[in-house]
């Protein structure tokens, strides 16, 4: 068994969409980034790599790559879960917490939820979506960015 931490942070801004675990949230500012900035695959990413000792998402979708603008967050995913597969591991199971004041999240757990699971090849069971405010504080608390942590447990095939 082998555990991963992931950890990401973007932007908030009007103009752009709000994807969050792979799905589209109704909100007045969307998530700004290279990609489709889905702090939560972004973070779930980087925990299955680091259990692995594979680098993270910056070494295998740089933001300096004109062929990684735009991507759809789910692809970086499944090329993690690939990346893994290679040698050897399966997720067993994963907790995320996701920081933002807006929009509600919670909301969309179970959505999220199951696009997580099906990219992962996992039962929903194993799948742990929580949200939280930053209370007003900071970047977060003034709608400027988000927040995601992951935990993931990989568990050899």
């Amino acid at each position: 068994m082998r555990i991963g931490f992931g950890f990401d942070v973007h932007q908030l801004v009007v103009g752009r969409d709000f994807i969050l675990g792979g799905i589209k949230i109704p909100a007045d500012k969307g998530i700004l980034g290279h990609s489709d900035a889905d702090v939560l695959l972004h973070a779930i990413s980087d925990a299955i790599l680091g259990a692995l000792a594979l680098g993270d998402i910056g070494v295998h979708f740089p933001d300096t790559s004109s062929s990684n603008k735009g991507i759809d967050s789910k692809i970086i995913l499944e090329k993690c879960i690939s990346l893994a597969a290679e040698k050897g591991f399966i997720v067993g199971n994963l907790d995320t917490t996701v920081v933002c004041e807006a929009p509600k999240i919670m909301p969309y757990a179970l959505e999220m939820r199951k696009c997580i699971a099906e990219i992962c090849k996992i039962d929903l069971s194993d799948v742990s979506i929580k949200a939280t405010t930053n209370e007003t504080m900071g970047f977060i608390g003034r709608k400027e960015g988000i927040v995601a942590y992951a935990v993931v447990c990989m568990l050899k095939k």
